[in-house]
C-alpha cells in the first residue's frame, strides 16, 4: 500500500490544443502525484504529433510531453499503463463525451472530468465571461456588445480569448495583440484573425495563448476589468463575476444535449437568446421553457443577429458563393451562417463550392457532409489558406459573399468581386447586457 501511494498517478489528457493545455497547467503540472504522459488530439487539423514544450511543461517535465492522435488512446493506456484519461475539450455530443469515456474504461483507465473549482483561476479584477451552449451562437457579436458598454462607462478593457495555440507552442505561452500588425508579426491563423480582429477594431487589447495563468498577470496590468472571450461552447478559464451564456434557437434541443454547453447554461447569470430574427416562433418558446427549467434565476436577454451587406454591393440575382466562419459549420455542425441569410435576403443565387474544392477543402467536406452550398472559412495553415483560394477562384460564381468576422480579400488573393457580410447583437427586450453591467458591477 505504502508503494502504491508513492507511486506518481498516470494521466493521459484528451483534448483539442485548448481545455487540455488549461487543465494541465493549473491542474497537474506542479503536482508530483501525477505524471501526464501524452495528451492527444483532435478537432483541429496538424495538431497531434507536436510536443508540450519544457518551457510550458514545468520541471518534472525535463523532456515535454508528447501529443499523439486521439485515434492512439487505447494503445497509450496500455503501453503506459495510463491509471485515469480525462476529457478535455468543448462542443461535443454527451453521446461523444460518453464514446470517449467507454472507450478509456474499456481499456482499463478511470474516466476524468475536471471542474470549475479545479479549472478556474481567481483575479483580482471584475471578470465578465461570455460563453455559449454551441460554437457559432454568437459569443463574438455579444462580447462586442459587452465591451461597448464597459468603454461606455469609460472602463479599460482586456478580452482574453480561449486559447487556439495551432502554431509553435513555445512562441504562444501569453500573446499580446494591440494592432493588426501584431497579428500578421504572430503569424496568426484565419481562426485567429476572426476572433481578434474585431476586438482590435474596437479599441481593445486582445490576450491569448497557453499559459492563462501569466496571460492573466499581464492582463491585469493593463486594465480595469477582464472580458473573457469563450471559444466553442468552453467553460470559462476565470472564475467570472457575471456569466453570460448565449443559447441559439436554430439548434433548440442542443443546450441540454452537448458538452459543456449544458453546464454553461446551468451556471448562467444571463442568457442571450440570440438570433431570435432567424428562429421559428416553436424553437425559441422551447428554448425559453429549457432555460426556465434548467436556470430559472437567470435573467434572460432576447436578441437578433441583423446581417448588413456592405454599403453599394448589389447581389440580387448573382451567382453568389457564400464563405461563412469555418468553426460554426465543422464541428459547431451548424447547416448555414449569416452569408446565406444574407444571400437569401438579397434575392441572390447560392452556388456550391463543392465541385471545385481544393485540397484539405475537399477533406472537410467529406469529414462533415451536413454542409451544403457554402464554404467554411477555414484556414489553419498557408497551404489550407492557398486550398481556400483555389476553391473560391475556380468556382463558377459572379461573386464571392465573405460572411466571416474579417475581411478574407486582406489575406487571400481572389480573383473574383468580393463584398462583406456583417452583423451585431441587437437587444429586443429589458434589461439589455448594458443594464445588467451597471447593476452587477456599479457602472
Amino acid at each position: 500500500m505504502a508503494n502504491e501511494t508513492a507511486r506518481r498517478r498516470k494521466v493521459l489528457i484528451v483534448g483539442a490544443a485548448g481545455r487540455d493545455f488549461h487543465n494541465f497547467n493549473v491542474h497537474y503540472r506542479d503536482d508530483p502525484r501525477y505524471e501526464v504522459v501524452a495528451f492527444t488530439a483532435t478537432q483541429i487539423p496538424g495538431i497531434d504529433d507536436r510536443r508540450y514544450p519544457l518551457e510550458l511543461a514545468g520541471s518534472l517535465y525535463p523532456e515535454g510531453i508528447p501529443i499523439h492522435p486521439e485515434d492512439s488512446l487505447e494503445s497509450i493506456v496500455s503501453e503506459h499503463g495510463v491509471d485515469e484519461v480525462v476529457f478535455a475539450y468543448s462542443d461535443t455530443s454527451h453521446q461523444h463525451v460518453m464514446h470517449v469515456g467507454s472507450r478509456a474504461l474499456a481499456a482499463g483507465a478511470d474516466y476524468v472530468l475536471l471542474g470549475p473549482r479545479s479549472t478556474m483561476i481567481e483575479a483580482r479584477l471584475p471578470v465578465i465571461a461570455i460563453c455559449a451552449v454551441r460554437t457559432g451562437s454568437g459569443k463574438s457579436q455579444t462580447t462586442r456588445a459587452v465591451t461597448r458598454a464597459l468603454k461606455a462607462a469609460n472602463k479599460r478593457v482586456a478580452v482574453i480569448r480561449h486559447p487556439m495555440p495551432y502554431g509553435h507552442l513555445a512562441d504562444q505561452i501569453a500573446q499580446r495583440f494591440e494592432t493588426f500588425e501584431d497579428l500578421t508579426a504572430a503569424d496568426c491563423t484565419i481562426e485567429e484573425r476572426e476572433e481578434y480582429e474585431p476586438h482590435l477594431a474596437q479599441g481593445s487589447i486582445v490576450y491569448a495563448g497557453v499559459d492563462y495563468g501569466q496571460i492573466l498577470e499581464r492582463a491585469e496590468k493593463d486594465v480595469d476589468i477582464i472580458v473573457w472571450d469563450g471559444g466553442n461552447n468552453d467553460l470559462p478559464f476565470y472564475k467570472p463575476d457575471i456569466h453570460i451564456t448565449v443559447a441559439d434557437p436554430l439548434r433548440a434541443g442542443h443546450e441540454t444535449s452537448y458538452h459543456p454547453g449544458e453546464a454553461n447554461l446551468r451556471m448562467a447569470d444571463v442568457v442571450v437568446i440570440n438570433k431570435i430574427d432567424s428562429a421559428a416562433p416553436y424553437d425559441v418558446a422551447q428554448l425559453k421553457k429549457t432555460i426556465a427549467t434548467e436556470n430559472p434565476d437567470a435573467v434572460v436577454i432576447d436578441a437578433h443577429s441583423p446581417v448588413t451587406i456592405e454599403e453599394g454591393a448589389d447581389i440580387a440575382g448573382k451567382r453568389v458563393l457564400v464563405v461563412e466562419d469555418g468553426p460554426s459549420l465543422t464541428h459547431g455542425e451548424m447547416g448555414f451562417g449569416a452569408g446565406v441569410v444574407a444571400a437569401r435576403q438579397a434575392g441572390a443565387t447560392l452556388v456550391d463550392p463543392r465541385p471545385w474544392a481544393a485540397g484539405s477543402i475537399r477533406t472537410v467536406y467529406e469529414k462533415y457532409p451536413h454542409m451544403g452550398a457554402l464554404l467554411p472559412a477555414m484556414g489553419y495553415s498557408a497551404e489550407q489558406r492557398k486550398d481556400l483560394e483555389d476553391t473560391i477562384n475556380s468556382s463558377d460564381a459572379d461573386i464571392v459573399l465573405i460572411a466571416t468576422p474579417i475581411d478574407l480579400r486582406k489575406i487571400c488573393e481572389l480573383s473574383k468581386p468580393a463584398v462583406r457580410a456583417s452583423y451585431e447583437l441587437q437587444e429586443v427586450s429589458t434589461p439589455t447586457v448594458a443594464d445588467v453591467l451597471k447593476d452587477r458591477l456599479n457602472l
